[in-house]
């Protein structure tokens, strides 16, 4: 299964979601191999961390901010991994648009502020044009960096009607100190300790929708 974690606009978490996304995956005994395709490497820092402390299971990753090079290097190795999880975005780039042409999902995390919401126009017409080329892309959006509290993530759910390529998963992953932390040392959140079970929650929560929904 390919899954790419993506959005052109930045900020939004995509390699938070991408790393708790496979690694939780490892954790579960698939075999993962995460594709970098953001030029600045953050989910290769993460991993790089995660080896070097001598954390099981390791988690495969090559960067690959090329389209033509992530193209042709997935379509190679595909058939050796169970799951592959392609991180890219942060802009339009044609990293983005191979993974869009090779992927059976992808998940577009979006933060419930006003410009975050404006900007999955530019995704959605990515959409668009990736599923006018070749059949079975499937996109959901999920609420990552919610409030806790507030009218904000209703208003920004409420408006993703304007986007009729994206699916919603009623999922909010909220903005909390521990998921960043967790990333940060390439770990899944539930391998953090001391234990956030509210994080912990939220994110198992996201791992189970987005594998039912494939």
């Amino acid at each position: 299964m390919i899954i790419t974690v993506g959005n052109t606009k930045g900020g939004v978490g995509k390699t938070t979601i991408a790393l708790n996304l496979a690694i939780a995956r490892a954790l579960a005994g698939k075999d993962v191999w995460v594709v970098d395709g953001d030029r600045q490497g953050t989910a290769q820092t993460a991993l790089t961390i995660r080896a070097e402390s001598g954390r099981t299971p390791m988690v495969a990753c090559s960067v690959y901010s090329d389209g033509a090079t992530l193209r042709s290097q997935v379509q190679q190795q595909k058939d050796k991994y169970d799951d592959i999880v392609i991180d890219a975005g942060g802009r339009d780039s044609t990293a983005l648009r191979a993974a869009l042409a090779l992927s059976d999902l992808l998940v577009v995390p979006f933060s419930p502020r006003s410009l975050d919401v404006w900007a999955l126009a530019d995704i959605s017409n990515l959409i668009a044009e990736a599923r006018s080329m070749r059949d079975g892309l499937r996109a959901v959006a999920i609420l990552n960096n919610a409030d806790t509290q507030g009218s904000d993530n209703k208003e920004a759910v409420e408006a993703l009607a304007d986007y009729p390529e994206l699916e919603f998963l009623d999922i909010a992953v909220c903005r909390r100190k521990a998921i960043a932390n967790a990333a940060g040392q390439g770990l899944a959140i539930k391998e953090l300790a001391p234990k956030d079970q509210k994080a912990i929650a939220e994110v198992e929560s996201l791992y189970n929708r987005v594998f039912a929904s494939i």
